[in-house]
């Protein structure tokens, strides 16, 4: 399919609240951040930390009370000096979460639908042309002819991806497209998405609450707590670097552990510390070895849950538990004492 240049975003010092009784709440609180063209960036939270919010602003279906936003370097909106530029002007295509498709339509009339609005007549050979090659893009030609409503719930996610991208825009915005489906479905709907993103070369943000679709799918990543961006960067850096408890536990599974700065360990803590520090260390760099009781401090397996390729135990240390992901098989099981090894280096200061 060809496509207009893929668009660059720029959002700069976004704000958006909404009224909450007697007050407002800040549902984007000083959000900024830039997508270069043609990358899959993803804004990643849980629910009410604003990233949909983030993006019906970029869509112009809110209003922002103050910042910027800029696509492809034309402003679309700006509190100074104020600007506005409504959806239907922006051109972006967006899907929803709900897909919100026409079930009184067909499958081709539903694609047709957004030409029709833009001025092509619904039968027009330009019209035809580019319904058929947004459908073949997401293997729906074959079911051009039937009612959306008898399409499976992955054939209509597909549909509304077409519809999408048939106006051919240089911005797509995804909110929580995958939800709906199932596990298996998903999954296979993760690859083809990301494979149809870099065949077009086309911008695409998503917003999501699963942290395997973050990972698996994008460029980059901002992770967003309570209005905000606190963190951003490659699915590598955003795993193995995190810059919070919140996005260590977030992003993937993680244990945080309090470290007491000793120094019969050879560390001193920095000047005016307290010595207490926290880090990071991933469940698959936690070693477990039954305890050879000899008098080392150890665990206790508490459970052994079999993932496949994977098994994780949960160990406990007095109060503390620490998980423990290796690969299966594991030969303990609830109740065995363990020695828990991990090192110096997979440990990431919080």
């Amino acid at each position: 399919m060809a496509t207009t240049a893929a668009a660059p975003v720029d959002v700069v010092d976004l704000h958006k609240s909404f009224p909450d009784q007697k007050t407002r709440v800040a549902a984007v609180d000083g959000v900024a951040f830039r997508v270069e063209a043609g990358e899959f960036f993803t804004l990643l939270g849980p629910s009410g930390c604003g990233k949909t919010t983030t993006l019906r602003c970029l869509a112009g279906l809110e209003r922002p009370d103050a910042g910027t936003i800029a696509i492809g370097g034309r402003v679309v909106s700006s509190s100074t000096p104020p600007a506005f530029t409504p959806p239907n002007e922006r051109e972006i295509g967006m899907v929803f979460q709900s897909y919100a498709i026409w079930p009184h339509m067909t499958v081709f009339q539903n694609v047709a639908f957004p030409l029709k609005v833009a001025g092509l007549g619904a039968r027009s050979p330009e019209t035809t042309a580019r319904v058929e090659e947004a459908l073949a893009l997401v293997r729906l030609d074959a079911q051009a002819s039937r009612l959306a409503t008898q399409l499976s719930g992955g054939q209509q996610q597909r549909l509304a991806l077409a519809r999408a991208l048939v106006r051919r825009p240089p911005l797509l915005l995804l909110d929580e497209p995958l939800s709906n489906l199932d596990a298996r479905l998903r999954e296979q709907m993760r690859l083809e998405l990301r494979a149809l993103q870099r065949r077009l070369g086309i911008t695409m943000i998503y917003v999501t609450h699963d942290q395997t679709e973050a990972l698996s799918m994008s460029d980059r990543i901002a992770v967003m707590q309570d209005g905000r961006i606190v963190q951003a960067g490659t699915p590598a850096e955003m795993y193995g670097s995190p810059a919070s408890a919140f996005v260590a536990e977030f992003i993937g599974s993680s244990n945080v552990l309090e470290l007491h700065v000793a120094a019969r360990f050879g560390i001193s803590a920095p000047a005016g510390a307290a010595g207490v520090g926290f880090v990071s260390v991933r469940p698959e760099h936690v070693r477990l070895a039954r305890h050879s009781g000899n008098g080392e401090p150890g665990g206790r397996v508490e459970s052994v849950t079999f993932l496949g390729e994977m098994t994780e135990c949960e160990v406990t240390i007095g109060e503390r538990r620490i998980r423990s992901r290796m690969l299966s098989p594991v030969q303990l099981v609830p109740g065995d004492a363990v020695r828990i090894e991990m090192r110096a280096e997979d440990a990431t200061p919080l």
